[in-house]
């Protein structure tokens, strides 16, 4: 698997860690904070030494685990900010969905290893709906 966010077309993001837009529904829908796509997909990159800081989207969020080593997702539930709830390791066939506004964070498991996975969030990311722990 490249290591090189480069290799991949990704961009650094905001939480840490590198990422690309690889698909988003045509189609749309009205939410409380405004239109979305019903869906939209990324591939996101974290490489040795690199963490997902907490952070949390409107939407739900599906992790699907593509390749490298695995990821630690950790849940930090629902409050004003993050309160470790538990920890969901994806490696080879893994997927979890993190709740919609739910604090998350992720790091690979393995310190010598990137690891690669795809995020599908529906309704459909945007950035307004994202907010990063300070």
């Amino acid at each position: 698997m490249p290591a090189d966010p480069k290799e991949l077309g990704l961009q650094p993001h905001p939480e840490g860690g590198w990422f690309r837009e690889t698909w988003r529904h045509p189609e749309t829908v009205e939410t409380p904070y405004g239109t979305r796509a019903l869906a939209t997909s990324v591939l996101f990159l974290l490489r040795p030494g690199e963490i997902s800081a907490w952070h949390r989207v409107r939407s739900a969020e599906l992790w699907i685990w593509q390749g490298g080593g695995p990821v630690h997702l950790t849940l930090g539930g629902t409050g004003a900010g993050p309160e470790e709830t538990g920890v969901v390791t994806l490696g080879p066939g893994g997927q979890h969905v993190v709740a919609a506004d739910e604090w998350q964070s992720a790091i690979p498991a393995d310190p010598q290893r990137a690891t690669l996975a795809a995020c599908v969030v529906s309704p459909g990311f945007d950035f307004a709906d994202f907010s990063l722990y300070c």
